[in-house]
C-alpha cells in the first residue's frame, strides 16, 4: 500500500514536534482506528473450516501484517470470535458462555456453512443449530464450504472497515431481548 493511501486510513492528523508528534482528531475515530488494527480472534472450530482458519495465520497468508495477531485461547483476552463448522444443540450454551465472557466491544465472525446456517448437516439431523445468529449476534458472515482463506482474510477486513467507520450493534440476550 502506498504511503500516501496509508496515511488516509488514520482519521486524525499528525503534527510533527521536535522529538515526536502530537496526534489530533476525533477521539471515537481515533479509538476506533485503533481497536480496528488491533483485534485479537478467539478460536472457536468444530470442525472442517478450522483448518482453512488456521491456514489464514500461517506464512501464506499471515492475517499477523492486517492486525489480527495470534489467536487466544481465552475469552478473556480476545476481541473477535470466528465461528468456523458446525454448531450442535451441546455445543450453543458453551458459545454462550464464551462470547459472555469476551470483554466489550466484541464481534462475531461465522465461517462457513455450517456456522452461517446449519450447512448440510441441518436437514438430516435435529441436533444442529441452524446457524450461530440463533445462539449470539452475528457482525459478518463468510460463504462457503469450506471457504478459502482469501475469504476469511475478506470478512476481516470487513469487520475492521466496520469498526472504523463506528459500527455499533445492541447486545442480545438469550430471550432475544435488546440489551442496553
Amino acid at each position: 500500500m502506498a504511503e500516501a493511501e496509508h496515511k488516509n486510513l488514520f482519521p486524525g492528523k499528525v503534527i510533527d514536534t521536535p522529538g515526536g508528534g502530537i496526534l489530533s482528531g476525533p477521539i471515537d475515530d481515533i479509538i476506533n482506528w485503533a481497536r480496528s488494527n488491533s483485534l485479537w480472534p478467539l478460536t472457536f472450530a468444530t470442525s472442517c473450516c478450522a483448518i482453512e482458519m488456521m491456514s489464514t495465520a500461517a506464512a501464506k497468508y499471515d492475517f499477523s501484517r492486517f492486525g489480527f495477531e495470534v489467536y487466544r485461547a481465552t475469552p478473556r483476552q480476545a476481541d473477535v470470535i470466528i465461528i468456523a463448522g458446525t454448531i450442535v444443540n451441546k455445543m450453543a450454551p458453551v458459545l454462550k458462555r464464551l462470547y459472555d465472557q469476551m470483554a466489550d466491544p466484541k464481534y462475531v465472525i461465522a465461517m462457513g456453512a455450517c456456522a452461517t446456517s446449519g450447512g448440510p448437516f441441518f436437514y438430516n439431523t435435529y441436533s444442529v443449530v441452524k446457524g450461530a445468529d440463533h445462539v449470539i449476534p452475528v457482525d459478518v458472515y463468510v460463504a462457503g464450504c469450506p471457504p478459502r482463506p482469501e475469504a476469511l482474510l475478506h470478512a476481516l477486513i470487513t469487520l475492521q472497515e466496520k469498526i472504523r467507520a463506528g459500527g455499533k450493534r445492541e447486545r442480545i440476550d438469550l430471550d432475544g431481548r435488546v440489551m442496553k
